[in-house]
């Protein structure tokens, strides 16, 4: 039989698959790099791009890998095999946990392990049976013959009781089975309802995929397919799910695919048209939610309302975060601070969360916090969701709850905790398939890196970001990724490309852009304006934020727009107006912009001749942009002391780790270990080219010259000698 995916014929490299493919690739080779070697080339062109999902069956895989475990396995005595083969059925995908009695019950020798063990196949240990590796033991399982196989699942079924045992009897019942049966269908229908309601979903989806091979009714074939496909995608198997679904019709799953991986307009129709079509109310709640998801990636806020119409209509409560976006996109700032209000609450902020808060409600409770500008909320909120997400077996929910945290942990000034933290959500984001949350995440490097001076990181961030976004509309990203462009001009002092690009992201429709995003950037869209002359569009960009910031009544928010009217005032009455924001200040959270507002108040001060005041000012402001790593603004501090006739240098590069972005730090470390930069490439799957460009971007940071001056400076931060 010719492969799914034959090898090419030539010895050339293929062309490396997108960071998205790689990811899941490697989840799917359980991270084994001899298996990723092989199934790389393997890959067609649109597998490698990600348009086509890749094989998900080990042989099509890693057949020759394969091929070599198999020979290795069959060349042990035939004793030596059966132990080998009860343990593997005995591990996956159903781990019974049943070996040691299955042994007991069928009076079978183990001593024949030792074979397996001085071949350094698999060794026994009080709890069962170890192997070298999973492709080991999937050779383990695939040596054996049909017959073989199904006799070892009888065993284990037939040692496995009732009570919590019951799901996985009925897993070995069904694969000791010869062929379809109804009854066995239905038991284990009833069985991945069981685990899926204990949030097992993995389990589950395992045990609806072999319910629907086994079930001769085509109609509830189907309804198990769908159901085994969307329990493969809350499991972190998106390319299992895709293929599953494509095997079915099923709105609400197809709205949830989209809606992470496609086009997240076209998945908000579908959502919309699940929810109409639901004959169970709970149903049609759930796609009402995530529809809410989809206008909050849009930045199509006034198609809420058409969500929340037709939760009206359906008589369903209206979800989340929903009622709160409806009435921010009217211009009902009051109603929609109520709402929002409500939603946050759910995260049960000094206690436990509020009833009936599912990870994606918390979730939806961080994003209603982080609007309203309360981010000890958002970060109570969306831990408790990852929190539980990880407990429920769900790392695509663990991912979505990281995407959003990360802006809390920004937003009050931990910005290298941010941006490993956002790495990591990226990693797991692409791992689980959802191209469009790291999308999102793209954007908020984009912003981590503007913050952290990391130029060539930021610009090439925000092109990703937004070439994806703007492909599937997703407006939310697009703005974001446009922001952290702005921001970096306008901390380095190129204030017209800064206004330009403010002035577009403020005049961006869905798809391109995002309201909320542009109530974030308007306080520097006001700074621009005004460093550029035209206080006509910055007072008038002014008034709307000041009206949501006076309805919110966030501290920060009040104190972002009263700085808005320092930097439109005159000389003294501006510095009132400073002074006023850095009270507001002081009782909020977002310490970066605290510092940014001292920065400009020690200028205005500075040229009211008010050098005292304002040397303090700055000396705070430069230690804060310091601390945050932000080494653009810092530098403006360091003039402006300057000015005022303090001499000050920058700091000596003694600490590294405080000195170097995240990702420069890892680069930094494999260079200073030995590593190429082709090597170091290879290894965090970037180009060269990029690699050149974080070591040029290391070595001017920590003003060195050479990869020996980077060895030892590292080896003194770290104390080796």
């Amino acid at each position: 039989m010719t492969p799914v995916n034959p090898p090419p014929q030539h010895r050339t490299s293929p062309p490396k698959p997108s960071e998205a493919v790689h990811a899941r690739l490697l989840r799917l080779v359980h991270d084994d790099p001899r298996a990723a070697a092989e199934a790389v080339p393997r890959l067609t062109a649109r597998q490698r791009a990600g348009l086509d999902p890749p094989p998900i069956e080990p042989a099509a895989l890693a057949p020759e890998l394969l091929r070599a475990l198999r020979r290795e396995i069959r060349a042990l005595p035939d004793d030596t095999r059966r132990l080998l083969l009860l343990a593997a059925a005995d591990q996956h995908p159903v781990a019974a946990h049943a070996y040691l009695r299955a042994v007991a019950a069928a009076r079978l020798d183990t001593r024949p392990l030792e074979a397996a063990e001085a071949a350094g196949v698999a060794q026994a240990t009080a709890g069962g049976v170890v192997f070298r590796d999973d492709w080991t033991r999937i050779a383990a399982y695939e040596a054996a013959s049909p017959a073989d196989r199904r006799e070892a699942h009888r065993l284990l079924a037939r040692v496995l009781g009732g009570g919590s045992e019951s799901v996985r009897r009925s897993w070995h019942r069904a694969a000791g089975a010869l062929g379809p049966s109804r009854r066995l269908a239905a038991e284990l229908r009833t069985s991945a309802d069981r685990a899926r309601a204990a949030g097992q979903p993995a389990l589950a989806g395992a045990l609806a995929e072999r319910a629907a091979t086994l079930c001769p009714d085509p109609r509830e074939h189907a309804g198990l397919l769908a159901r085994a496909a969307t329990d493969a995608w809350h499991a972190g198997r998106p390319d299992r799910a895709h293929r599953l679904a494509s095997r079915t019709d099923t709105p609400a799953l197809d709205g949830i695919l989209a809606l992470r991986a496609g086009n997240a307009t076209e998945a908000f129709d579908t959502l919309l048209a699940a929810a109409a079509g639901s004959k169970r109310p709970a149903e049609s709640t759930e796609s009402l939610t995530l529809a809410a998801e989809a206008a909050v990636y849009t930045g199509d806020l006034r198609r809420a309302h058409e969500a929340r119409t037709l939760a009206r209509r359906l008589a369903v409560p209206v979800p989340g975060i929903l009622p709160g976006l409806t009435a921010a996109a009217e211009g009902d700032y009051e109603t929609a601070r109520d709402l929002l209000r409500e939603a946050a609450g759910r995260s049960g902020l000094g206690g436990e969360p509020a009833a009936g808060s599912t990870p994606t409600l918390l979730i939806h409770a961080g994003i209603a916090a982080l609007m309203l500008g309360d981010h000890t909320r958002a970060t109570t909120a969306t831990s408790r969701a990852a929190a539980a997400a990880r407990a429920g077996g769900t790392p695509v929910i663990e991912a979505q709850a990281l995407e959003f945290r990360v802006y809390a942990d920004f937003w009050t000034g931990r910005t290298r905790a941010a941006e490993a933290a956002a790495r990591e959500a990226l990693r797991q984001a692409y791992a689980t398939g959802q191209d469009n949350g790291a999308c999102h995440l793209r954007a908020a490097l984009a912003m981590f890196a503007a913050v952290t001076g990391d130029e060539d990181g930021c610009r090439a961030h925000a092109a990703a970001a937004r070439g994806h976004a703007l492909a599937r509309g997703l407006g939310l990203p697009a703005a974001l990724a446009q922001w952290a462009l702005a921001f970096l001009d306008l901390t380095t002092g190129r204030f017209p490309a800064a206004a330009a690009r403010l002035r577009a992201l403020a005049g961006s429709g869905p798809g391109h852009g995002h309201r909320a995003i542009r109530h974030l950037a308007t306080p520097h869209y006001v700074e621009a304006a005004v460093r550029t002359g035209d206080t006509r569009v910055a007072r008038a960009a002014h008034a709307d934020y000041e009206r949501w910031a006076r309805a919110v009544g966030s501290p920060d928010d009040l104190a972002l727009s009263v700085r808005c009217r320092a930097l439109l005032a005159p000389g003294t009455e501006a510095v009132e107006h400073y002074r006023t924001a850095l009270d507001l200040h002081a009782r909020g959270t977002r310490d970066l912009e605290r510092a940014r507002t001292e920065l400009l108040c020690a200028s205005a001060l500075r040229r009211l001749r008010r050098r005292a005041e304002a040397r303090d000012r700055l000396h705070s402001a430069l230690e804060a942009f310091e601390s945050f790593g932000a080494p653009h603004c810092a530098a403006r501090a360091r003039a402006e002391l300057r000015a005022l006739g303090t001499p000050v240098s920058a700091p000596a590069a003694t600490d590294p780790a405080a000195l170097l972005t995240a990702q420069q730090l890892t680069v930094a470390r494999m260079a200073a270990e030995g590593a190429t930069n082709r090597e170091i490439a290879d290894r965090l799957d970037l180009s060269p080219r990029t690699i050149d460009h974080h070591l040029r971007g290391v070595f001017a940071r920590l003003g060195i010259r050479s990869r020996i001056e980077l060895v030892r400076l590292l080896d003194a931060s770290t104390g080796t000698d």
